[in-house]
């Protein structure tokens, strides 16, 4: 009984907190964390890295959910699913977008793969790629980690998607600031 308690009360306690950082987070978050040079950068990096393989690289920054989002409990990786499919990062030839998406008021992120390259890498590579990317956001280096799951990602695409004569250019490569 006490164990329930405890659970039901550390929920609340964590509901509360998220609906503190959500609402709390101010406008130009995303810009302190990504200047526009920065973001110039990563669409360079996006770029130089898709002329080298068939994949395609999106990245989706988000400073905080809406209110409503908050009601229903979405977690970052279900906004990030709803971002895959709104940038139609799974609407590739080959099925080989990747989407970095970065819910900052959550100090959470996701990587998701389309189907493609997903049965290439698997979860363990995606993690790989992911637990340096953290340890980077945790410092603050927020461009460098995106820069760097952008090289690690370009790494599997190039291997299983390398360049051949033409390369079409299915997505856009600019960073998107939701």
């Amino acid at each position: 009984m006490a164990a329930k308690f405890m659970k039901r009360w550390y929920i609340k306690r964590w509901c509360l907190k998220r609906w503190c950082r959500h609402l709390c987070i101010l406008p130009g978050a995303v810009k302190k964390h990504f200047s526009h040079a920065a973001i110039q950068r990563i669409e360079a990096a996006i770029a130089n890295s898709e002329a080298l393989h068939l994949g395609e690289i999106r990245f989706a920054v988000e400073a905080k959910l809406s209110l409503l989002e908050l009601m229903r409990r979405k977690t970052a990786k279900q906004r990030a699913l709803e971002v895959f499919s709104e940038l139609k990062v799974w609407d590739t030839a080959q099925n080989n977008g990747v989407l970095i998406y970065l819910l900052l008021a959550d100090h959470d992120f996701e990587i998701l793969a389309d189907r493609g390259i997903h049965q290439h890498v698997r979860s363990a590579g995606w993690e790989q790629i992911s637990r340096q990317m953290e340890l980077m956001f945790r410092q603050g280096q927020f461009e460098a980690g995106v820069i760097y799951g952008i090289s690690k990602i370009s790494e599997h695409l190039i291997q299983y998607y390398p360049a051949k004569g033409e390369n079409h250019n299915e997505l856009p490569n600019a960073p998107v600031i939701l």
